[in-house]
């Protein structure tokens, strides 16, 4: 009976470290290596990002929640930009780039803006399909948060000064 008993507290203790570890490591999956290709034809990498906390949203024109957060991002890329912070927007395959430059032009968006014309991009960050989806990645260019939908932006800054206060 006592082996049991010793055999049962030794099944919890490993089964409670693997969930710790479990727990310490969720959510910091590398970034994928991506090329963004931005409006102006320039091209940025996923490596280009690295030492910033970056927040890659994929986005479209004609996804009202998409368009309705915008303002909230914009107001969240000018509160923590001199303090290492980047936005990326990344216009999903099927968004007309003339609706994405216009929609960035008329907005005056501040933040880099990329066409993902070939959908690469939104494969290679785990099959992106609905929008918005937004990526938060550490300076050492692991993801960690993913929201769907337009984030609890209160939330989404507190993450952000955490990530930013790393070193």
């Amino acid at each position: 009976m006592q082996t049991k008993k010793w055999l049962v507290a030794g099944a919890l203790a490993i089964c409670a470290a693997v969930g710790t570890a479990v727990v310490m490591n969720a959510g910091t999956t590398k970034a994928p290596e991506s090329t963004f290709v931005l409006l102006d034809g320039s091209r940025q990498t996923t490596a280009d990002l690295r030492g910033k906390v970056t927040l890659v949203n994929f986005w479209a024109t004609s996804c009202t929640t998409c368009v309705a957060e915008m303002p909230a991002i914009v107001a969240t890329y000018d509160k923590y930009k001199n303090q290492g912070f980047e936005t990326l927007a990344v216009a999903m395959s099927y968004d007309p780039p003339s609706y994405v430059v216009n929609f960035t032009e008329t907005r005056k968006l501040p933040f880099k803006v990329a066409i993902d014309n070939t959908g690469a991009v939104a494969r290679a960050w785990d099959e992106v399909q609905l929008t918005p989806t937004t990526y938060i990645v550490n300076k050492r260019g692991e993801i960690v948060k993913r929201y769907v939908g337009a984030p609890d932006f209160a939330e989404l800054h507190r993450l952000i000064e955490r990530l930013l206060a790393e070193a």
